[in-house]
């Protein structure tokens, strides 16, 4: 590895530690603990454990894609809209309570993760593959963010 492919391994670890910083301004807090949820839920402890991960897997999978293809294309505008929507989704379900605004963002962000990891794919089948994981978890997170807006929306905890 070179000195520049270093550097640049870090910048796209970087810009997904920025990312993940969402879930982090935008808090679950005592008001999520207090709403109705699945029996299906993931336990709390889960969710940085498995965001952390996704997230270096995303950075990696972004970095084999710039060192294949340069990344200034179509593949670079995929990357970061999707990653785009994944820092709004935190903002909005739990920063602004609006868990219908945030169903949209994910159903969005479902259709952006799974196009990019085709386009990833034709330029590097490892990349394409590591966004394999993040996929299957955005619909976990689709589902959840389904079902707990169903459970609660009569009750006036979203805004």
């Amino acid at each position: 590895m070179t000195l520049t492919d270093g550097l640049a391994l870090l910048g796209f670890l970087g810009f997904s530690l920025l990312v993940a910083t969402s879930g982090v301004i935008f808090k679950p807090g005592s008001w999520y603990r207090g709403l109705r949820k699945p029996t299906w839920t993931p336990p709390n402890k889960a969710f940085p454990i498995v965001w952390s991960v996704l997230y270096v897997l995303i950075a990696i999978s972004g970095w084999l894609v710039w060192r294949a293809d340069g990344f200034w294309s179509g593949a670079a505008i995929l990357f970061v809209s999707q990653m785009v929507l994944n820092f709004l989704w935190s903002a909005l379900f739990f920063g602004l309570r609006r868990p219908a605004a945030a169903f949209a963002d994910i159903l969005a962000l479902a259709v952006l993760v799974g196009w990019t990891a085709a386009v990833f794919s034709q330029i590097d089948v490892v990349a394409g593959l590591l966004f394999l994981p993040y996929l299957a978890w955005v619909f976990v997170a689709a589902a959840l963010n389904w079902s707990v807006w169903q459970l609660n929306r009569n009750s006036g905890v979203f805004a």
